[in-house]
């Protein structure tokens, strides 16, 4: 039997656990706040089971029935406060790393039930199926019918995750169920699943309408009802099957508001890592607007939806890696205002080329503190000023973090 120890939690890591001291080494609290006194056995630095002896202010009731079981959320026992403090704090530590400074604002908060994509897992069982999301630390899928994070008509959409795994997942797989809620029904992609054929091609068909779905994507192959569509700005898109979208309606219309105001006056804007249009829309009711993107689906996506719009100055676009290939000085110079939404990764290469174009207006958008601190680092050693940075949370009672800042030419 592991020896029992008391230790006072210190701060909280970067995947949401307490991180305590013992004897000079590290322990890992789950559930854990800073402050608390918590007890209980170490196994490989890690108190699985602690018993919380001294709780803080901070530590409220879980407001999901689900949360005790359920891997979705990371800190739905601190109050929001706390957690939008954190994020702040994960955000400023990753400035200071690179010897930066900024206005810090206020983190805007997505509400609960807000989410308006999810991805389920679904499990065929010997009474039927089993959707949901894994369990903390397993692969054990559990029911969550009453989530808190996303919207009520993605939870609905459970016993349609169930409906899909009975007809096309192997007893022993797990097929991954993706939905999101588009402006004209639920867009559902699939993988995991047992190859398409006629026969199941129909019953595909006929679950997707008992469900009255948007689209029903299997694989690579889609089953259309009606258009899947977005709305940016003016335009309506609709998105390749899968393809990247803003985890909220109001965590995008943050992002959007920030990165309206850190453009404001640029008359001719490159949007780098475009997406399907989500900034290079709306902003082409102020401006002209060139897009970059890696994926070539999600630029036929963007440019057409902009052919259909009403209002609109002049969109332009290219498909472009541009970890590989990024825009060059002589490319850069035509704009006089640059949107990036780089992945987690960041954009090394592309902020090198920016450096040396000294574009105007920046407006960095962010999922990763640590590469936006190292890319806006490049950015300011080559005379920029980095104004402004916007917290915006939109994963709620999870870890990840998202920002938006101006930076201009000092």
């Amino acid at each position: 039997m592991s020896e029992q120890i008391r230790v006072t939690v210190e701060r909280l890591g970067h995947l949401g656990d307490g991180i305590a001291a013992h004897d000079g080494t590290p322990i890992y609290v789950p559930g854990a706040l800073p402050g608390e006194v918590v007890e209980g056995a170490v196994d490989n630095g890690v108190m699985d089971a602690p018993k919380i002896v001294t709780p803080v202010a901070e530590r409220i009731s879980p407001p999901c029935r689900h949360a005790k079981a359920c891997g979705g959320c990371q800190l739905q026992h601190a109050d929001y406060a706390f957690v939008t403090r954190w994020k702040q704090e994960v955000v400023t530590r990753a400035l200071t790393a690179q010897g930066l400074e900024a206005e810090m604002r206020p983190c805007i908060v997505s509400p609960p039930q807000s989410r308006r994509r999810a991805g389920f897992s679904a499990r065929r069982t010997k009474k039927g199926a089993l959707a949901g999301f894994h369990a903390k630390g397993s692969d054990v899928v559990i029911a969550v019918p009453d989530c808190q994070l996303v919207r009520p008509v993605i939870a609905n959409a459970l016993p349609l995750a169930e409906a899909l795994a009975v007809a096309g997942a192997s007893r022993k797989g797990e097929l991954s169920v993706m939905v999101t809620d588009s402006d004209a029904g639920l867009d559902i992609s699939v993988r995991g699943g047992k190859p398409i054929d006629d026969l199941f091609r129909v019953e595909l068909a006929n679950i997707a309408q008992q469900h009255d779905l948007a689209r029903l994507t299997w694989d690579d192959e889609a089953l259309t009802f009606r258009p899947a569509y977005q709305t940016f700005g003016a335009a309506q898109v609709v998105p390749p099957p899968g393809a990247f979208l803003q985890a909220t309606a109001e965590g995008e219309a943050a992002l959007l508001a920030g990165v309206r105001e850190a453009l404001n006056g640029a008359t001719h804007i490159l949007d780098l890592f475009a997406g399907c249009g989500t900034f290079a829309l709306p902003l082409a009711d102020q401006a002209r607007v060139h897009a970059a993107e890696g994926e070539r689906a999600m630029v036929q996506a963007l440019d057409k939806g902009w052919r259909q719009a009403q209002g609109l100055k002049h969109v332009t676009h290219e498909a472009r890696d541009l970890f590989r290939n990024p825009l060059l000085p002589d490319e850069l110079a035509r704009f006089d205002g640059v949107v990036i939404d780089p992945p987690r990764a960041g954009a090394e290469a592309q902020v090198a080329q920016m450096a040396k174009a000294r574009i105007p207006r920046i407006a960095f958008v962010s999922c990763n503190p640590v590469t936006f601190a190292r890319d806006a680092a490049t950015l300011t050693q080559a005379g920029y000023k980095l104004d402004w940075v916007q917290t915006v949370d939109q994963f709620r009672w999870s870890t990840h973090v998202e920002l938006v800042a101006q930076l201009t030419l000092a």
